[in-house]
């Protein structure tokens, strides 16, 4: 019983270890099972911000090798606490002009992170919605496997 306690208190600290100190909110949430991402598909993600604080939101992007564009276009909803409603585009850089891939790689897969709002200050404290979709002309986006939220304090 010590040795499955002290396995599940290792496994526990090396899963938040990895983390900035000033993460706030991060979370992925997984594509298609055949590593496509079509235009309906839309992620939700809810996250709890205050105001007053300067954060950097980001957006994280998995993908495969094989992904034939240079950048990712995402387009993002966000709704406040009380329904105000502001949606923004973003082109999430992935390749490089030469063709090499940006990210943290694994075997085939590529992690990236892309900050879209540098110091951003919200208007009211509560849960934000973000609703994700891709913004491709190409649909289904081809060898994506997830895409996530991340928010970070400035220090």
């Amino acid at each position: 019983m010590k040795n499955n306690f002290l396995l599940l208190l290792a496994i526990a600290l090396s899963l938040t270890a990895c983390e900035p100190e000033n993460r706030v909110y991060i979370e992925h949430q997984e594509l298609s099972p055949d590593f496509e991402w079509l235009q309906k598909d839309k992620r939700t993600f809810k996250v709890p911000v205050e105001s007053g604080v300067d954060y950097n939101l980001s957006l994280s992007f998995r993908y495969t090798t094989g992904y034939q564009h240079e950048v990712g276009r995402v387009k993002v909803t966000e709704t406040s606490p009380s329904g105000e409603v502001q949606v923004y585009e973003y082109d999430l850089k992935v390749r490089e002009a030469n063709g090499d891939y940006i990210g943290n790689p694994g075997l085939d897969i590529w992690d990236s992170e892309h900050v879209v709002a540098a110091n951003k200050q919200y208007e009211e404290t509560g849960i934000y919605s973000y609703s994700l979709e891709h913004n491709m002309r190409q649909d289904p986006m081809n060898f994506v496997m997830e895409i996530g939220v991340i928010l970070d304090i400035v220090k």
